[in-house]
């Protein structure tokens, strides 16, 4: 198991147990226990748990809420952030996109900005954002696959089990993937727990992955890991994010395009 997909599921036990100990979850997921210390230590650090001795326990409060998918802010309020950043970040990224291919669009108000000016152009479009479909849904030039699962009102995005079978079955040439924050060590972050497994259900369906970030979103704020930067293919940003964050993506062989 892949370390990323591992913290989430250490994650999800603390979650539903509210204490566990570093014996149970080596027992549950099949390593060591110094592997699950490690672990902890990491998960704690970023602020996804607490550890406690001899274990894990769960978040409480604003941050449990916000990892298990509250968002404190609507997704209209966050839409008018940085709105002109976001904008030309889109414009940016949909100059990659050719006529004919197939595009997996991911939540967040940057990705909802790439749809609009996707608008017009003979495409198909795999997404799990209902804002996706909302700037798309009248054009008929574009093909538009809407993912099936459980509706997170609060930020109009589709998750769950059917939302990642789905994509299991399904092929596309690029992903635009929306993020809380990028780390000083180029980790790509998302503050939602249950967003996690379509990110990256996501991200292996498509052949390339293209990050779309706004300069405040570095070092940005994020408490989960979504990926690393050897997984970003290219990061769509403007000017103003962290040069040493860009040159930790870059060496990684990311490609930095600035909007």
């Amino acid at each position: 198991m892949l370390p990323a997909r591992r913290h989430g599921e250490i994650i999800r036990l603390v979650r539903d147990s509210g204490v566990v100990s570093v014996d149970t979850l080596a027992a549950q997921l099949c390593v060591s226990p110094s592997t699950i210390r490690r672990d902890l230590q990491s998960l704690d650090a970023e602020g996804a748990l607490r550890r406690v001795r001899g274990g894990a326990g769960c978040l409480t409060g604003h941050a449990a809420d916000v990892v298990m998918g509250a968002d404190p802010v609507p997704f209209a309020e966050v839409a008018g952030v940085a709105a002109g950043d976001k904008e030309r970040i889109a414009r940016s990224a949909a100059g990659l996109v050719e006529d004919g291919e197939v595009v997996l669009i991911d939540i967040g108000t940057t990705t909802a900005c790439l749809a609009h000016a996707l608008r017009g152009r003979r495409i198909t479009v795999i997404t799990s954002s209902l804002a996706v479909v909302d700037e798309l849904r009248d054009d008929t030039d574009v093909e538009l696959l809407v993912l099936g699962g459980i509706l997170r009102r609060n930020y109009l995005s589709m998750v769950g089990m059917l939302t990642e079978q789905a994509l299991r079955e399904m092929r596309a040439h690029r992903l635009f993937l929306g993020t809380s924050g990028i780390r000083r060590d180029g980790r790509v972050m998302d503050s939602r727990l249950v967003e996690l497994p379509v990110k990256r259900a996501m991200m292996s369906a498509a052949e390339q992955t293209v990050v779309l970030a706004d300069c405040g979103k570095f070092p940005g704020t994020g408490l989960l890991p979504v990926c690393g930067p050897e997984d970003v293919h290219v990061l769509v940003t403007n000017d103003g994010a962290d040069p040493a964050t860009l040159a930790v993506c870059a060496r990684a062989g990311a490609e930095i395009r600035l909007a």
